[in-house]
């Protein structure tokens, strides 16, 4: 006798870790699953602006402020595609600032204020070289093409000025001497060409990031998967399955790329850098659950909210689907 699985669609940009949901190896209980790789930007516009799909990979920064304005419309489960440290993230002119205190008094760009990268660049400017926000003048525009805007309502702190400028981008307005730094998830083309002209404020920008991780316990989370409210009121229990089947993809791709015997990535000593993060954070060097991420998850919540980012302080209990918190005690 044939049970009838629910049918939903999945959008992600494309990882080792969900890469075993893709291809079928890991079944979501009680769900057929089809999943989307596309573009970041793509997933996040469609997503964002006409709910195009069930399940989504999502801007962590975008998901907090819809939930401090009290936008149930979408749930998550806490599970985290994307983690990137962000002292990699500050491009600044050649001939410009050399150390992060020579930002203050800057004009620095920002692709979105709610960008979450931004958000953890940011804070960084203010919890660690203690550079107000208000000692900077900040300008919003696209990195590399003209055009973008803010995707969420944004409530900036008093003090705080931040000039849109609809008909410029970032990358030629740093060339140009209008800016002295650029606070970006995604490189200038400048740089990513090799131009002289552009490099990172942080050369060693991974002897820095690992300093920080390992003093403040705070491993920056880019992404959330969210599921749309009327999944969860349809079949509630889709949330914890699609927990269980994240969790064992990454297991498994994490097992994968600890073998020594084999390069499962175009890449050397991937095996030795598995084991290097798991000396810095444990068993599980990419984890998932609220209690194995609270001190970045408290931290962002708190930085998000005096950024002006979220309209309230939005503790991690109320991001994630209840059905996963009590079954999982995560």
């Amino acid at each position: 006798m044939s049970t009838t699985r629910l049918a939903l669609t999945l959008a992600q940009s494309g990882y080792d870790h969900l890469r075993d949901l893709e291809t079928g190896a890991v079944r979501v209980e009680g769900v057929e699953l089809n999943v989307l790789t596309l573009p970041i930007e793509e997933i996040f516009f469609r997503f964002l602006r006409y709910r195009e799909w069930h399940v989504s990979e999502l801007s962590f920064a975008k998901y907090l402020a819809l939930r401090a304005d009290g936008d149930t419309s979408l749930g998550a489960i806490p599970v985290f595609p994307s983690r990137v440290c962000r002292h990699s993230s500050i491009f600044v002119r050649a001939d410009g600032p050399s150390s992060p205190k020579e930002l203050a008094g800057g004009r620095i760009g920002v692709p979105e204020w709610a960008q979450t990268a931004a958000v953890y660049t940011r804070a960084l400017l203010q919890h660690e070289w203690d550079i107000p926000l208000e000692d900077v003048k900040w300008f919003q525009a696209g990195v590399n093409t003209p055009g973008r805007r803010e995707k969420v309502a944004l409530r900036l702190p008093e003090g705080v000025s931040l000039t849109p400028v609809p008909d410029r981008c970032l990358d030629d307005m740093l060339r140009d001497g209008e800016l002295d730094a650029i606070f970006s998830a995604h490189p200038p083309e400048s740089f990513e060409r090799g131009e002289p002209h552009v490099v990172r404020l942080f050369p060693d920008f991974r002897a820095v990031e690992r300093e920080y991780v390992e003093r403040t316990g705070v491993f920056p989370i880019m992404h959330v998967v969210v599921i749309r409210g009327d999944v969860l009121e349809q079949a509630p229990w889709v949330a914890a399955n699609l927990y269980t089947a994240f969790c064992e993809a990454k297991r498994r791709s994490l097992e994968r790329l600890s073998e020594m015997t084999a390069s499962r990535l175009p890449l050397a000593w991937v095996p030795s850098l598995v084991e290097e993060m798991r000396q810095l954070l444990g068993p599980d060097p990419f984890p998932y659950g609220v209690e194995e991420n609270r001190a970045t998850l408290d931290a962002f919540a708190r930085w998000a909210h005096e950024q002006g980012v979220t309209s309230r302080l939005v503790p991690p209990e109320e991001l994630f689907a209840p059905q996963v918190l009590e079954r999982y005690k995560v």
